[in-house]
């Protein structure tokens, strides 16, 4: 997907002008050109210097910081001059966590439908500042799966998640309690001095899941916006996600509308069930840094695949906190065989790959979720569980299954393919690869039908504008400093 999509973008975005109520928003949706693949890191950064080359008068391109590898982060800026000075700043943040592309085409469809359509910035005012990816180090090491999104096998066998404290959406700073966080990514540290010198009206993080349904999260209630938010996946016949959240200590808004997940409150929640809290947590996340300006926070999670399951709330025969134990039961039946492959493996490994360093991190905390799951479940209510529920303690299994197995491949077979590999580590590599088939095979029904990445974007775009025009007609939350500070160039 590149700038020459411009006519189709331009045509689309003019039929969906700017919307006198929310509900107008919904068909925005459906504006994003199709494409099949996910664009690589060079061919995003190439497509957004089209669409400046093409929109000099628009467009500014700048640079805002530098990865951890030494690659340039950029920021691509979208407002009429001089008249957007008296607006205020919308911030729309792509590549977060690098496993997740979808941003990366919904940021190009919005600038691309800003700059063709003068009604649509009008309507907003302002300058948004777009970042498409913020971790281009991470991004580039899941761009084996960009090309072909619909194999799951694949997907598994090229996933790269960077490790809890390697996160730069979970790399912000923290202290509480016992908690003390200040090892600030470099990304993150772009990002912040980005928000210093913007003090946005609205932020979002561009962010996609597995599989189920769509969700959101925002940081303060919006009813205005519940409704519009659950029509936009339902005009593309998508689901909402309702069954178990992400996340078992936020506050549930409205169907598939969750408050922000808030360090404060996971430390609270794991102390609460007996969890060491402060060595769990790391650092804490944009939305929590933007409060000082009274920013709007939002982010729409869309599904790669879709399941049926997602939104059933019909009750089931288990009980909800057997369905809960079942999960933690399976959790850590795979982090302890993980764990016996990581350990056998580690004394003969020599390549300190990111792969490494991320299972290191994520295999010792499957066993950790499953004591304190199995904690939370003694404390739940006696009632059904909803096929929804049961549906996301089955998919939390599977993604966790794929997703930290499948970097634990890539671990080992780095080794192999270097031709370094001792037999300890090639017989846990068979190991490990024959458990592996059989989680994909299990989780190929489980995760269900593949979506078109148009309509994913689609459902981004369209929930981030009317997220974006909520925060444009409301105050700042009381207590902001909007004194700016620092610069973002």
């Amino acid at each position: 997907m590149t700038a020459t999509t411009s006519e189709q973008s331009a045509a689309s975005a003019h039929a969906a002008s700017a919307p006198a109520d929310p509900a107008s928003w919904v068909r925005h949706a459906r504006t994003v050109p199709e494409t099949h693949t996910y664009p690589a890191v060079d061919e995003l950064l190439a497509s957004f210097r089209e669409l400046t080359d093409a929109h000099p008068a628009l467009v500014t391109e700048r640079r805002i910081g530098t990865s951890a590898l030494g690659e340039p982060l950029y920021c691509f800026t979208v407002c009429d001059r001089p008249a957007a000075a008296d607006g205020g700043d919308y911030v729309v943040v792509g590549g977060v966590h690098p496993n997740e592309p979808v941003g990366a085409v919904t940021t190009l469809h919005l600038a691309t439908a800003l700059c063709e359509d003068p009604e649509l910035r009008a309507h907003f005012g302002g300058a948004w500042h777009i970042v498409p990816c913020i971790d281009p180090d991470g991004a580039r090491l899941n761009e084996g799966w960009f090309a072909t999104p619909t194999d799951k096998q694949n997907y598994g066998r090229h996933f790269y998640r960077p490790a809890g404290d390697q996160q730069v959406e979970w790399t912000f700073p923290f202290a509480y309690k016992e908690a003390w966080f200040d090892r600030v990514l470099p990304e993150t540290l772009a990002l912040m001095r980005l928000l210093d010198a913007t003090q946005p009206r609205f932020l979002t993080t561009l962010h996609n899941c597995e599989a189920g349904g769509v969700y959101y999260y925002m940081n303060r209630p919006a009813p205005e916006l519940y409704g519009v938010l659950a029509d936009i996946p339902a005009s593309l016949g998508v689901p909402l996600a309702t069954g178990e959240p992400e996340a078992a200590h936020v506050p549930l808004y409205a169907p598939a509308v969750y408050g922000c997940i808030d360090m404060k409150d996971a430390y609270d929640y794991l102390e609460e069930l007996g969890a060491d809290a402060a060595a769990k947590i790391a650092g804490s996340s944009s939305a929590a840094y933007s409060e000082r300006y009274g920013t709007f926070y939002f982010v729409t999670e869309v599904p790669h695949w879709s399941h049926p399951h997602a939104d059933d709330n019909t009750p089931t025969k288990e009980r909800y906190a057997d369905a809960v134990r079942r999960r933690a039961r399976a959790l850590a039946e795979t982090g302890k065989f993980l764990g016996s492959i990581l350990d056998s493996a580690s004394p003969h490994l020599t390549i300190p790959s990111p792969f490494l360093r991320a299972v290191r991190d994520f295999v010792p905390s499957l066993t950790e979720l499953a004591r304190t799951e199995t904690a939370r479940a003694d404390k739940l209510p006696d009632r059904a569980a909803t096929v929804s529920e049961s549906y996301g303690c089955d998919a939390g299994v599977h993604s966790s299954r794929l997703r930290f197995g499948g970097m634990l491949l890539r671990a080992l077979h780095a080794e192999v393919v270097a031709g370094i590999a001792s037999p300890e580590v090639r017989r846990c590599h068979r190991e490990l690869l024959e458990t592996y088939e059989t989680w994909e095979r299990a989780a190929a029904p489980a995760t269900g039908d593949p979506i078109p990445i148009s309509t994913l974007a689609g459902i981004q775009y369209a929930a981030l504008l009317a997220a974006a025009d909520h925060a444009r007609g409301s105050a700042p939350a009381q207590g902001a400093d909007r004194t700016r500070t620092g610069d973002s160039g």
